[in-house]
């Protein structure tokens, strides 16, 4: 070793801590480089983000690097991952001791604040939750008289794009005949965003919280909006109760097709491609269900995208990059949308707030009119 080189000090300490929060997850990487060479940085990037050389320092228990930040948490590499390790936990495990440490990118810890005195990271007051639904007289939550409990979320309730979503998802429901209620300013926060950017200790805090209160409330089937609030109940809660079922709306829409509940009956004439959100698709194995709303829809048209289904292309607001700047020309959703023109549709659909926020960015930064982003949920409305 050149003299004049610093020493690698491997600390134990580190090393331990990482074994807990990962349980060992790192250990079965052999280094084969297959997650460095499917990291979608390396499409929009010089050097790509080297993921391997990341899970490495894990198991020597070594310091991480500042592109530890970088990652949407996409899961593109697991879904290639020769050992199945769960490379998107073991990176939230590396955040998690990058806030012990206090070495988090500015920014981050606003959005903990906002989430501990709003119950949202949108720094929005509580009180206005339900603000989006002031005109659509839907009913408080009644576990007597509803099936399912409408989960809104952070990001429908107070963005004012993803508050078409709910809305659109709301005249659905209707036409199905389901009873179905929200929660309104009582409706507590999934944690989502926290557990993305890796503080997990708060995210156990909401979560223990949150699921309380739907025991309380008598919540069983719940439905989401988000992909990301969907995961967060499926895989991340603890047992709110033996009847709890979280479902995301599209695979909701799907078994009321599927059971002839809902019927489409008005023609949309249009081509579309279906951009798969990660937290469905990667994280949870759901790529057929949107497809089969889409599909039921008369007069609609489906092409798909080369990166469809797990091998979809991240929008680039996952994992906590929502709340971070990204440069120009270095954006997903640039390239996603320039996929998307290449299949000849007029309409780009998705079913996850933060990809139709990507998304329409990427369309007005660049000016493109002639692609409409929807989420399928709008499309649903048009066709009733």
């Amino acid at each position: 070793m050149d003299p004049q080189e610093d020493p690698i000090v491997i600390d134990d300490a580190l090393w331990e801590r990482l074994i807990e929060l990962t349980g060992g997850e790192a250990a079965l990487c052999y280094q084969c480089g297959v997650c460095t060479a499917t990291c979608p940085w390396g499409l929009v990037k010089e050097e790509t983000v080297s993921v391997r050389e990341f899970i490495r320092r894990v198991q020597l228990g070594l310091e991480t690097t500042a592109a530890l930040w970088l990652c949407t948490t996409c899961a593109k590499c697991e879904a290639y991952c020769p050992r199945g390790v769960s490379i998107a936990s073991i990176f939230q495990a590396l955040r998690s001791i990058a806030w012990e440490n206090r070495k988090t990118p500015e920014g981050l810890s606003s959005l903990l604040w906002s989430e501990f005195w709003n119950d949202n990271p949108w720094e929005q007051p509580p009180s206005q939750r339900a603000q989006w639904a002031k005109d659509l007289e839907v009913p408080h939550f009644d576990p007597e008289q509803h099936e399912i409990l409408l989960y809104i979320g952070s990001t429908p309730a107070y963005d004012r794009r993803a508050q078409q979503v709910a809305k659109a998802l709301v005249k659905a429901l209707r036409a199905s005949g389901v009873a179905f209620g929200i929660l309104g300013e009582a409706e507590p926060e999934s944690g989502s965003d926290v557990l993305d950017i890796g503080h997990r200790a708060y995210f156990e805090d909401i979560a223990r919280a949150s699921a309380t209160t739907f025991r309380e409330q008598g919540v069983a089937h719940l439905v989401t909006i988000s992909p990301h609030d969907y995961d967060a109940f499926h895989n991340h809660y603890p047992v709110v109760s033996d009847a709890f079922h979280p479902q995301h709306y599209t695979q909701y829409l799907a078994a009321l097709l599927d059971s002839g509940r809902l019927t489409l009956t008005h023609r949309v004439e249009r081509t579309v491609t279906f951009h798969d959100p990660c937290y469905l698709a990667r994280h949870n194995a759901e790529t057929k269900a949107p497809r089969a709303v889409l599909d039921a829809i008369p007069g609609l048209t489906v092409v798909e995208m080369n990166d469809a289904g797990v091998d979809t292309l991240c929008c680039g607001g996952g994992g906590g990059r929502m709340w971070l700047e990204t440069e120009a020309g270095e954006r997903f959703s640039d390239l996603r949308v320039a996929e998307a023109l290449e299949t000849g549709s007029g309409l780009l659909a998705t079913a996850c707030p933060f990809c139709i926020a990507c998304l329409e960015d990427s369309l007005k930064a660049q000016k493109i009119t002639d692609l409409l982003v929807k989420d399928i949920a709008e499309i649903v409305a048009l066709a009733l």
